[in-house]
């Protein structure tokens, strides 16, 4: 098992431009910033007059082009790139994207953020028309259906197959004369477009890209929208009109830089509303408030504010540890964890701390963190948790496809005080982190999913039905 400070993933970040003179470079430091999205992989596919080159590997953006020279390489004036997290397909290097198809007649990168719910009734109804897949992804899908499409033109190709799959997806697509990007009908995944001071395009999965190379943000791609750049500038079509705003809630929660915009909300402002609604719902006595770095401390300030009770950094992350700490023993996995967090003892000793967090998934982190705070002389420890119990998987791009992994799932929060040994514990509540967020879209729950909590998922689950029911009996225990 992997004791990570944190156990949700998202699966990963997406980038892309078109008309500038160093665009795999450009695309390098966009995907730098989406660097939280993914850290099992990366790749860039460059386009120079027509002809697509690509180049990626396993590991941190940084060690697969630690070398210059294959960025250098990567010549052109547009390019797309991807960082992974795998949570559809394993961790081989053939998984990694952008994938670069060439066929007699063309060339094209593809891209992908999120997760098909039909990926595998998919793949088995190719393969027997006789596809050939050279990865286990969901991703290699979409081409095979642009290619089997009898629709004339390429567009109409990728519309065609964009009806066809099913689930939370952001599409990047690179071809010889255009940029391409999709996104599913509920807009699961944030996308992007944003343009640079020489008039070049940019399409990422968070503005906080489009602000470290200098862009400036034109709009958001909308549920069911595909975006063509070429050299004529960017055009919006749609492929389905059936749409509803079903927007990830973690991505507010926890997976998006707090830097970033959302659908017009800036996620640092969300997270500090969803602290500040938190602190009227769970009012506690106590000395400081300490947010758990570094997805919490937006929250941990809102807390703090509302109820007037001090912000202090009890708790402070070592940033140069890797993402994933596994030993074998359980006295090496302590370690671990206090390598990566450290309580401040001359801050907590003595005190009652509010422990602010944004999520708890399976809560050994959340009970190694309350002792961490206990052993530097913390009094109490009461948690507060920035969203609600996460009771439910989710299938559209989040590594939680089993009940199994949520203690939330079949302990109730005062067996979950219990387990993590708090001295009080509160979640907030769904309309809480509604209001907190405040989308106000025409939909359900604002336009915001919320299956994580109440298992309403915006749309049918396809291949993952079977799973899912099978999901509600598992019963769970706390490890």
């Amino acid at each position: 098992m992997s004791y990570e400070v944190k156990s949700l993933n998202e699966e990963c970040g997406v980038f892309g431009i078109w008309g500038h003179p160093d665009a795999a470079r450009v695309t390098y430091f966009g995907l730098h910033s989406l660097q939280h999205r993914g850290q099992e992989g990366a790749g860039i596919v460059s386009n120079h007059e027509g002809k697509l080159n690509g180049y990626r590997g396993l590991g941190l953006l940084s060690e697969v082009f630690k070398d210059d020279r294959s960025l250098t390489a990567l010549n052109g004036e547009s390019a797309i790139g991807h960082v992974r997290y795998a949570t559809a397909g394993n961790g081989s290097v053939d998984n990694i994207q952008p994938f670069l198809f060439k066929f007699y007649d063309s060339s094209c990168g593809l891209a992908h953020n999120g997760n098909l719910t039909n990926a595998k009734s998919l793949r088995k109804e190719l393969e027997k028309d006789g596809a050939i897949f050279h990865s286990n992804s969901d991703t290699e899908i979409l081409m095979h259906l642009i290619r089997r499409s009898k629709k004339e033109t390429f567009i109409e190709q990728l519309k065609e197959g964009l009806r066809t799959v099913k689930g939370g997806f952001a599409y990047l697509l690179m071809t010889e004369t255009a940029m391409i990007a999709a996104l599913d009908p509920n807009a699961f995944r944030p996308l992007s477009i944003g343009q640079m001071k020489n008039g070049a395009y940019v399409i990422a999965s968070e503005t906080c890209a489009l602000e470290v190379i200098g862009a400036a943000f034109i709009r958001d791609v909308g549920p069911g929208e595909v975006i063509i750049i070429d050299d004529n500038g960017y055009k919006v079509e749609t492929y389905t009109d059936d749409t509803q705003y079903s927007i990830c809630s973690m991505e507010y929660i926890y997976f998006a830089r707090p830097d970033s915009n959302i659908a017009g909300v800036n996620v640092h402002t969300a997270r500090k509303n969803m602290g500040k609604r938190l602190a009227i719902e769970a009012p506690v006595e106590a000395d400081m408030v300490v947010g758990v770095p570094n997805s919490s401390l937006s929250a941990a300030s809102g807390y703090a504010e509302a109820s007037g009770i001090p912000y202090e950094m009890g708790l402070v992350k070592n940033q140069y540890i890797a993402r994933t700490f596994i030993q074998p023993t359980q006295e090496l996995r302590e370690q671990g964890v206090r390598m990566k967090l450290s309580a401040v003892r001359g801050v907590v000793e003595g005190k009652r701390v509010v422990m602010v967090d944004d999520s708890i998934v399976r809560g050994t982190t959340s009970r190694r963190i309350v002792q961490l705070l206990k052993d530097a002389g913390a009094k109490e420890v009461h948690v507060r948790i920035a969203s609600p119990p996460l009771k439910f998987p989710c299938f559209y791009g989040i590594d939680i496809q089993t009940r199994k992994e949520l203690i939330a799932a079949n302990h109730s929060v005062s067996e979950i005080e219990q387990l993590i040994t708090a001295d009080s514990l509160s979640f907030l509540s769904e309309q809480g982190l509604i209001d907190a967020i405040g989308l106000n879209y025409d939909a359900p729950y604002s336009g915001l999913c919320m299956a994580y909590f109440n298992g309403d998922y915006p749309t049918p689950l396809y291949d993952y039905e079977t799973t899912y029911r099978k999901s509600l009996k598992d019963k769970i225990s706390f490890v």
